[in-house]
């Protein structure tokens, strides 16, 4: 019973029902080209450095006067319309490397390469600044196989595929006779650890009561078959609805590396695009009594160089184009301006890529305190200068 021990161990748990704002953290892995997600139309030097990948200025879902959607994000537009979603053009990291695992490292875990890193990741350092708080087992939540670095530190955490992970596993096919024996044991317990693990095994019978039945997504929402990046939302939307506590969710979107062949309206890239949009549309949907209780952020760790590389596809670059959605995001703008200068080849950031306007740590700062309210950004990005953004109300 990995699942369950995993709830007693790492943390506290609420037995009944917690009504919180959850922030749901997507990370787009691989350096997403964002240029083409969100894309300068009204720019000449896009075209001039992307003879066969760009957007055409006529297919592109108009935003406004410089910017507009690569075709396959059209579902959002709606979003963007009613204020809920929100952009910042030219973000980034001080990493300079180029490589993916340390600008994820250094992204996942708040960190600069001007100060010593913070230790933990930075929504590990935020749900230990709440530990003094009523918290739940499942207030921090990884859709996948494996922790993410940004959950690094927190006081519980349970990594998941399905809500059906979190069961106890009895030889017998039956766990009332393991739920039983386990509920005597705590009860005779009088200490902390007894006091939790009642109310974890509280907790789990919600969550069998989920189990048991079959899921139907309100408001006819349909969430795309076939790919876990849906799947993961769902289980998120199950897990909101239910009100268990969760604080905070992480998932990834992965395969945005497109150095050959990245076409601008199909193959990999446009398929990633498309699964981001319907996904996130789906849960949209299925939420829509629900939108006060969650906010959005969609991250990756560097965008992609302006020009088009020689095998049609683009390499690392640096700035990129955050986005944050939710009711609580002051939204319909695209925030900082296009950064044209960063097309001179001696440019000291590395030669095409997109000039870095906003330090990633301003972002997720102005995000984490404007979602979740009641916390000093700062303690949870020491040594950050950290600035107003103008993103979130």
């Amino acid at each position: 019973m990995p699942a369950l021990t995993q709830l007693l161990v790492n943390g506290p748990a609420a037995a009944q029902a917690v009504s919180t704002h959850t922030l749901i953290c997507v990370f787009l892995r691989g350096g997403a080209d964002t240029m083409n997600l969100v894309v300068p139309y009204a720019d000449d030097h896009y075209y001039n450095a992307r003879p066969t990948l760009s957007i055409k200025a006529s297919t592109t879902v108009k935003l406004d006067a410089r910017y507009g959607f690569h075709p396959l994000l059209q579902p959002l537009e709606a979003a963007f319309k009613e204020a809920r979603l929100g952009m910042i053009q030219g973000v980034g990291t001080d990493s300079a490397s180029g490589s993916h695992f340390e600008c994820q490292d250094q992204m996942e875990h708040g960190d600069s390469e001007k100060a010593p890193s913070a230790g933990g990741g930075w929504l590990g350092r935020f749900l230990r600044s709440r530990a003094d708080q009523s918290t739940s087992a499942l207030s921090a939540v990884a859709i996948g196989t494996k922790l993410p670095e940004s959950l690094r530190g927190a006081p519980s955490v349970s990594v998941l595929e399905h809500i059906g992970d979190i069961a106890i596993k009895a030889p017998s096919g039956d766990p009332a006779a393991v739920v039983g024996a386990l509920r005597a044991m705590y009860g005779a317990d009088v200490t902390l650890l007894g006091q939790r693990g009642l109310q974890t095994l509280d907790l789990f019978n919600r969550v069998s009561a989920m189990n048991n039945t079959s899921y139907t997504p309100a408001n006819g929402a349909e969430y795309p078959k076939g790919n876990s990046f849906a799947d993961g939302l769902r289980e998120l939307a199950r897990l909101i609805k239910a009100r268990v506590g969760l604080e905070v969710a992480c998932i990834d979107l992965a395969g945005w590396d497109t150095h050959f062949f990245q076409n601008s309206t199909a193959g990999s890239f446009a398929s990633n695009a498309q699964k981001l949009a319907k996904g996130l549309v789906a849960f949209e949907t299925d939420l829509k009594q629900h939108r006060g209780d969650y906010t959005v952020m969609v991250t990756t760790e560097f965008g992609r160089r302006i020009y088009e590389n020689a095998s049609l596809g683009t390499d690392h670059g640096r700035g990129f184009c955050f986005m944050a959605l939710g009711d609580k995001v002051k939204g319909g703008r695209i925030l900082g301006n296009w950064p044209i200068g960063a097309m001179d080849e001696t440019n000291p950031i590395g030669p095409g890529g997109i000039g870095i306007t906003y330090d990633y740590r301003d972002v997720f700062a102005e995000v984490l305190a404007g979602a979740m309210g009641g916390i000093e950004a700062a303690n949870i990005f020491p040594g950050a200068n950290l600035k107003k953004m103008g993103l979130m109300g």
